[in-house]
């Protein structure tokens, strides 16, 4: 058995506003909010909409994620996204890759197929833009 990745979409995001919590029993927590973002691809495009947020832990290395976010489809869409990961914080924010597992919810029947989908992703920080390849896993 062999696990495959179709391509789904790409995520380009400005980060927002910063919130630094500081150290703490879990690690050194920043909140941030989810600024802007545009989502392109050939099954799922759109904008990320609302607020959103992500929370980052740093504990060591080990740089750990949670974000919840809106898309609104170029089509009026609704899609809620979650997603954990973790990246490298060694040589700091941005120099290793962001790996990311992202699921989806919605009501909206053009895209209930998005339910059933586990994705995988990575993603490159440079400042204050992240951008996200993600993949269906089959």
């Amino acid at each position: 058995m062999s696990i495959d990745l179709i391509p789904l979409c790409s995520i380009d995001l400005t980060m927002g506003t910063q919130r630094l919590v500081g150290s703490g029993p879990a690690g050194f927590r920043a909140v941030v909010d989810t600024g802007s973002g545009v989502v392109r691809g050939d099954r799922l495009s759109g904008t990320i909409v609302g607020a959103g947020g992500d929370w980052l832990v740093v504990n060591g290395p080990v740089a750990t994620i949670d974000v919840r976010s809106t898309i609104e489809t170029h089509d009026g869409a609704l899609v809620y996204v979650r997603y954990g990961g973790r990246s490298d914080f060694s040589g700091g924010p941005g120099a290793a890759p962001i790996h990311i597992a992202p699921v989806f919810e919605t009501g909206d029947e053009r895209y209930a197929w998005l339910n059933l989908v586990q994705a995988v992703g990575k993603g490159t920080l440079a400042g204050e833009s992240l951008t996200y390849e993600l993949y269906e896993v089959r």
